[in-house]
């Protein structure tokens, strides 16, 4: 309870705000459709209406507060509204139709899985080679932390088109760019952890004679598994993004990404609302399976996950 009662008054003072800020968000849209259903507007003409702020439209007018809750394409929907859409997509589609989020979901999920897997093997390779190999820490550690300093939203159209144009299309470039956002956490996270045993400890293996091959399977290795899995938790909800990143620019017609357009196209912010909270939601379990081995993981080798 002592490590519940924070997050809940974190996530409950998030809740109130959003509710206090629809109000001076969607007054206007609610006075405007309030007038054409014939209720008493003040002022009563739109343009005397935009010299007022939403908060202060919302003095003037204490009536149609409650409406701001309703509206049927709010500027900022309520969060009642928000699960009413998250329930209806999730529970009350088949999961096999493209109005349903569990779809969608799992279309992005299976390029955040796939390109994780390629971002954390190649994150895992590159931190041993740096820390074994003097040249490599030189040479590929400069250009691994350069390659963050790339805009996402830029790289991503360019990696789709290019593989477009050499006939690579589906869910492979999706994963190369959730890759490259994933592996670097990860690349980091190694490094810190092999580099983590002291110089007692690594004298006392020169001393039994082992090998740099032992000293790595019985040191580095088990010393380096508590830094990799924060950062795989990093870098699985890295992958998430940039899966979701990838289906923005490529006109997708699945996948959270597909449906957070659908709903900017064509005018429906609850579709963004709630593709934008199920990819949180998402996020959170993914993040949540891998706190879950870690605590086992380390259990089992009579550590203690922090």
């Amino acid at each position: 309870m002592k490590s519940i009662l924070p997050i809940l008054t974190v996530v409950a003072a998030i809740l109130a705000l959003w509710i206090l800020a629809v109000i001076p968000m969607n007054m206007h849209l609610t006075a405007d459709q309030a007038q054409r259903d014939g209720l008493i507007v003040t002022p009563d003409t739109p343009a005397a209406r935009q010299d007022y702020s939403g908060l202060g439209l919302a003095l003037k007018n204490p009536q149609l507060i409650p409406l701001t809750y309703v509206l049927e394409r709010p500027r900022l929907p309520s969060p009642h509204q928000v699960g009413a859409e998250m329930g209806k997509t999730i529970f009350g589609q088949k999961i096999t139709s493209r109005r349903s989020l569990v779809y969608h979901g799992w279309v992005t999920l299976s390029a955040t899985l796939l390109g994780f897997a390629i971002g954390t093997g190649l994150g895992i390779l590159l931190a041993v080679g740096i820390v074994y190999n003097k040249a490599m820490d030189m040479s590929v550690m400069p250009w691994a932390i350069a390659s963050q300093t790339i805009p996402i939203l830029a790289l991503a159209p360019m990696i789709i088109v290019m593989l477009g144009a050499i006939g690579i299309q589906g869910v492979l470039p999706k994963a190369i760019i959730s890759a490259y956002l994933s592996f670097f956490p990860v690349v980091v996270g190694m490094v810190k952890g092999l580099r983590s045993p002291d110089g007692m400890q690594l004298d006392l293996l020169r001393t039994y004679h082992a090998s740099p091959a032992q000293g790595f399977w019985k040191l580095r290795l088990p010393a380096s598994v508590p830094y990799l899995f924060a950062s795989l938790k990093i870098g699985i909800s890295a992958s998430l993004v940039g899966a979701i990143v990838a289906e923005l620019p490529t006109g997708a017609r699945a996948g959270f990404g597909a449906r957070m357009l659908v709903g900017d196209q064509y005018g429906q912010p609850l579709v963004t609302w709630a593709a934008l909270f199920a990819a949180a939601i998402t996020a959170a379990a993914l993040v949540g399976v891998f706190s879950l081995i870690e605590r086992l993981t380390l259990r089992r080798m009579g550590m203690r996950a922090t």
